[in-house]
């Protein structure tokens, strides 16, 4: 019997890897987090997800927070870890999809003087079509 949320979830974790949804697109790839909090459980998974992404080449990511309630200090370095990766590919990182406490977080450590963040997917992808990249 399973005996507590967290053990469902580090079960079906484990069985079906469902911590992000990566969708590539013609001249963007999307990661979309799909855990409530982006913590230090999680950040590890998906900076090695921003190092593969960007391994493969692809220099514009969007980062969809739309399904995550909290950030801490890990999420913010998985989030600058992303993107640094983009300005070194000389493309765009977009974060989208910010949920009150995280875009409070966001703001107070005032990275959003210097990342681009859209409120929709569909807004990041129009910003990436207008920078030309």
């Amino acid at each position: 019997m399973i005996k507590s949320k967290l053990t469902l979830y580090l079960l079906l974790k484990k069985i079906f890897g469902m911590e992000f949804k990566i969708t590539k697109k013609d001249k963007h790839t999307v990661i979309e987090v799909l855990v409530d909090k982006l913590d230090s459980q999680i950040a590890p998974s998906l900076k090695s997800e921003l190092v593969l992404v960007s391994g493969n080449k692809e220099k514009n990511i969007v980062l969809d927070l739309s399904q995550c309630r909290y950030c801490d200090s890990s999420g913010l370095s998985a989030i600058l870890v992303a993107n640094r990766l983009c300005k070194n590919a000389n493309g765009i990182f977009v974060l989208t999809g910010l949920q009150t406490a995280v875009e409070r977080l966001v703001t107070i450590s005032q990275l959003d003087t210097v990342l681009n963040i859209t409120a929709s997917v569909e807004k990041a992808e129009e910003l990436i079509a207008k920078e030309g990249n």
